[in-house]
């Protein structure tokens, strides 16, 4: 049986994407923040720990708000690869998916911090492919564009929930990702986008 270690599978994604990886017959490991990463083989990491905030434009933006963006997007994934990839290169394979999203392909009015922080994330995933394809590890990211949570309907009532995201598919990607069938997918950021 395979093992996933999965951050955020707390949160209104990770979650999800714990229930269809368990469905699918993996193995998996719900991390949670502060914890001792298990020290065992591990054949896919799926970072989707991470946060959002709209800021202010970006000469106002304070930061503090920057720091606080590219610790929880960034410095994660940073700090998960240094924990999981020494075993990962013991046993010669591991898949590792990182959460980026849409803008951080293009920044946006009020999303300066955002947008860096989820860009960093894409040229951690991009790097980490170059350095580590050869050695039986595929790096890929996954950029969602607005999520159906219950958060994201809250926050945007007005808007159509219909053309978001769902969890679960944006699951059934990752799950493609962190299969054989993706073998030859090495640092792609995939968008996956819906309707929207």
């Amino acid at each position: 049986m395979k093992t996933a270690l999965i951050t955020g599978a707390s949160g209104a994604l990770g979650s999800v994407v714990a229930d269809v990886f368990e469905k699918a017959g993996w193995r998996v490991i719900r991390h949670k923040r502060d914890e001792p990463v298990p020290q065992e083989p591990i054949h896919a990491l799926l970072n989707i720990a991470g946060g959002f905030d709209m800021g202010p434009m970006v000469h106002e933006t304070d930061e503090a708000l920057l720091d606080r963006l590219m610790e929880m997007n960034a410095k994660t994934v940073l700090r998960m690869a240094q924990a999981v990839v020494p075993g990962m290169l013991a046993q010669g394979h591991g898949k590792i998916i990182n959460v980026a999203a849409m803008p951080g392909l293009k920044g946006t009015a009020g999303m300066g911090a955002y947008s860096v922080s989820k860009s960093a994330v894409i040229r951690l995933t991009e790097s980490m492919s170059a350095e580590l394809r050869a050695k039986g590890i595929n790096v890929n990211c996954v950029l969602p564009s607005i999520i159906d949570t219950q958060a994201n309907r809250a926050a945007m009532p007005k808007a159509d929930p219909a053309k978001w995201v769902t969890p679960v598919a944006l699951a059934d990607v990752m799950l493609f990702l962190a299969s054989d069938a993706a073998r030859a997918v090495h640092g792609a950021a995939i968008p996956v986008v819906g309707l929207s």
